[in-house]
């Protein structure tokens, strides 16, 4: 019998997100500004105050420019409410956090990690998606999918925040069907 070759590791990746939810590609310079029409977008027309926008435009700037420290590529937003009042989007933030070539841990062992970093309050449990073994964390108000990725070259992270929602119900169930349809390319 002789090793198995390897994986080679994708070069792309591909995700259906429903079109009205607010793309932001982080790979651009230009997030900052399309985050700022995003806000300004939610916020034309409505009775709330211009510190409430920027205190949602800092929130979205921050989330953002922390997951550019990880890894981020894109950052999908979406008004939770029917008139376009909410005052915190549900969003995914895509990631894949940079890790030399073999040194992932195995899914269980990260689940095993990530349950005793998150505590009694999450549901964390290894799943199988269509590309592959997954470890699936599960808040109130929130849905976290690390996907081990083809040729060992670590996880790429799908990171769903439903505040208001909560991930039971409708808005988790689109969000469970926005990760199943993740492929690799």
């Amino acid at each position: 019998m002789t090793a198995a070759m390897p994986e080679a590791p994708p070069s792309d990746y591909r995700l259906l997100v429903p079109r009205d939810w607010f793309r932001v590609d982080l790979t651009r310079e230009r997030w900052r500004g399309q985050l700022k029409t995003f806000v300004d977008k939610e916020f034309a027309g409505s009775r709330t105050s211009a510190e409430v926008a920027r205190s949602v435009w800092g929130t979205l700037r921050n989330t953002a420019e922390n997951g550019l420290a990880r890894g981020a590529l894109e950052f999908f937003l979406r008004t939770e409410s029917p008139e376009g009042s909410s005052l915190t989007p549900a969003s995914l933030l895509v990631s894949w956090p940079p890790m030399p070539r073999g040194l992932a841990p195995t899914p269980e062992e990260f689940a095993e990690a990530l349950a005793d970093r998150t505590g009694p309050e999450a549901e964390v449990e290894v799943i199988d998606l269509p590309v592959g073994r997954t470890v699936h964390v599960r808040t109130g108000t929130t849905l976290d999918y690390h996907v081990r990725m083809p040729g060992d070259v670590g996880y790429f992270h799908l990171a769903f925040s439903m505040p208001l929602s909560g991930t039971e119900g409708p808005m988790g169930n689109l969000c469970d069907a926005i990760a199943h349809s993740l492929r690799w390319i």
